[in-house]
């Protein structure tokens, strides 16, 4: 099995994603595509939300760039709602070749710290 379902059905398991969307990126995982582009290949979008009280991790999400639309559609719920930057600028921030911190985005209300990496 690949690396990519392994990560998916762990994240399934571990109650980060619902089994609709493990669904859609598994489905995702078999259309056939020529390979990633190449300022996707081999890299990783990494998503973490953070209690700013405990500091102790509420979702850790690693995916595949490859599969980073299906990502950020399924992370956009946990954004605050006030925030500036949309899920299509930050796809063109990672086709453009970005790396390191994308997001960092602290919400007092909520009391979470979300951040969304590309590495």
């Amino acid at each position: 099995m690949s690396e990519e379902r392994m990560q998916i059905l762990r994240m399934l398991e571990a109650g980060q994603i619902k089994a609709r969307e493990a669904a859609e990126l598994l489905a995702a995982l078999e259309k056939p595509k020529p390979g990633p582009e190449p300022s996707t290949r081999g890299r990783w979008l990494r998503v973490r939300v953070t209690d700013l009280k405990s500091g102790k991790p509420k979702v850790s999400v690693n995916v595949p760039l490859g599969l980073m639309e299906i990502a950020l559609r399924m992370g956009a719920r946990f954004v605050p709602k006030d925030i500036s930057l949309s899920p299509q600028e930050i796809m063109e921030l990672i086709r453009s070749g970005h790396a390191g911190k994308i997001v960092d985005i602290e919400d007092e209300e909520d009391g979470e710290r979300v951040e969304v990496y590309v590495e």
